[in-house]
């Protein structure tokens, strides 16, 4: 009884592995598309939020007519200070990378939770464009209150960097006056026979 039950449950799996194995293979394009940004403080206290987007093509065949939105910045909090939020490219070929980057200017403080960029594409054996989105950003605090950040103090250096040196010229010294070397090691054992 549990073979006959066995069989047909084993040919089931079997065809649906078949048609996943077609559909995986299948020859279309396939888009990968990642979005960066990061946040710079110019010096006159405003603040730059600098966009990446890498749009990958991991498929077999080429994308045509790709072109690239990035909406999900509103106006009243950003400003566009160089580039474009949007970018289009005639073909994308297979395993190729475009990149579009632009800089914006911050106008208001909060914390900004962007969503993804859509791509859009065509496929020749598809008249209907494809979508495909980028990565979601991880929120950023624009404009926030940040504490100084802790850099180097290079005027301790110049106080107290001539005491470390003599004081580690010192050590240095007396460690190779109290270790033994090793030609007086190997004397010592040729006088003991």
């Amino acid at each position: 009884m549990a073979s006959r039950i066995s069989q047909p449950l084993i040919k089931a799996l079997l065809a649906l592995l078949m048609v996943s194995l077609t559909l995986g293979s299948s020859d279309v394009p396939f888009i990968v598309a990642h979005k960066k940004a990061s946040l710079t403080r110019l010096k006159s206290g405003a603040e730059r939020v600098s966009v990446s987007i890498d749009i990958y093509n991991q498929g077999s065949l080429t994308a045509y007519d790709v072109s690239l939105t990035d909406d999900s910045w509103p106006q009243d909090v950003f400003e566009v200070a160089s580039g474009n939020i949007s970018k289009s490219w005639e073909r994308l070929d297979a395993g190729g990378i475009v990149s579009h980057s632009f800089e914006l200017e911050a106008k208001a403080k909060g914390i900004f939770q962007g969503a993804p960029a859509i791509i859009k594409f065509r496929i020749p054996t598809k008249a209907a464009l494809q979508e495909a989105f980028t990565t979601p950003i991880l929120p950023l605090d624009v404009l926030a209150d940040r504490p100084p950040e802790k850099k180097f103090e290079w005027r301790l250096l110049a106080k107290y960097g001539s005491l470390i040196s003599v004081v580690t010229i010192v050590v240095l010294f007396v460690y190779l006056l109290a270790t033994p070397s090793k030609s007086s090691a190997a004397k010592g054992s040729k006088k003991k026979r």
